[in-house]
């Protein structure tokens, strides 16, 4: 009976040696993940992606049909604003394009000063920016966003915002609690570059192990049982 048991304790111990360190993060990760709100995770409690309208529809004196003219195939208008502009957003094949709503002019593209100002209007905390960078191309965190104003600020969970360069617009808020969430989930799926594919061959040949792992677990288990029910 030992010779039977023998090959599944020998691979249950070297499953346990490969297995520990995952599983390990595993645990960790789930825990981080389970013990974070993910309306923290996403910043909600420390800035706003949208701010209301304080502009009503008269003080969008511009031509519409001057605008739209400007467009072509436009398919979508929305009314919104940045700071003390009130804008007219006019969509075509999916790419808005943004004017003046009281001049009819193409809304200018936002200087530094304004991107911090509006960056600064979106902030539910007290805080003040410490850097203000135009990137090329963002970091992951920010989806690789062309064109891209990242304002970080002072506070102990160095919020971060991402803004268009052309309308400066909010496009996503980080934060450290951001990024200690992701540091872990990038460990629990196994993704180590993206962080997205979650059906990955290397998180599906882990689980796989690992089912193994406690199948010759309970396979040992049997044998206990055996062992104390024979000394009885």
């Amino acid at each position: 009976m030992k010779k039977t048991f023998k090959p599944a304790r020998k691979l249950h111990k070297w499953l346990g040696y490969l297995l520990g360190i995952q599983i390990l993060a595993w645990l960790l990760g789930g825990l981080v993940m389970s013990a974070i709100p993910l309306e923290k995770v996403h910043g909600k409690h420390l800035a706003t992606r949208t701010l209301v309208n304080p502009f009503k529809s008269s003080d969008y004196v511009a031509s519409i049909d001057n605008i739209v003219s400007q467009v072509t195939n436009p398919t979508k208008i929305t009314f919104a604003h940045f700071l003390s502009t009130p804008l007219i957003t006019v969509t075509s094949d999916g790419n808005p394009q943004s004017f003046n709503g009281i001049t009819g002019q193409p809304f200018k593209a936002p200087n530094k000063q304004q991107i911090i100002a509006n960056a600064h209007a979106h902030l539910l905390i007290d805080a003040q920016p410490v850097s203000t960078t135009l990137l090329g191309l963002g970091p992951r965190e920010s989806g690789y966003k062309k064109d891209v104003w990242k304002v970080q600020f002072n506070d102990t969970f160095s919020t971060t915002l991402y803004l268009s360069s052309d309308t400066g617009k909010v496009i996503t808020v980080r934060s450290t609690l951001w990024r200690i969430f992701d540091f872990f989930w990038m460990l629990h799926i196994m993704d180590y570059d993206e962080r997205e594919n979650f059906n990955n061959p290397l998180l599906i040949s882990f689980a796989a192990t690992s089912v193994l792992f406690c199948l010759t677990g309970f396979l040992l288990l049997l044998q206990n049982i055996r062992i104390k029910r024979r000394f009885k």
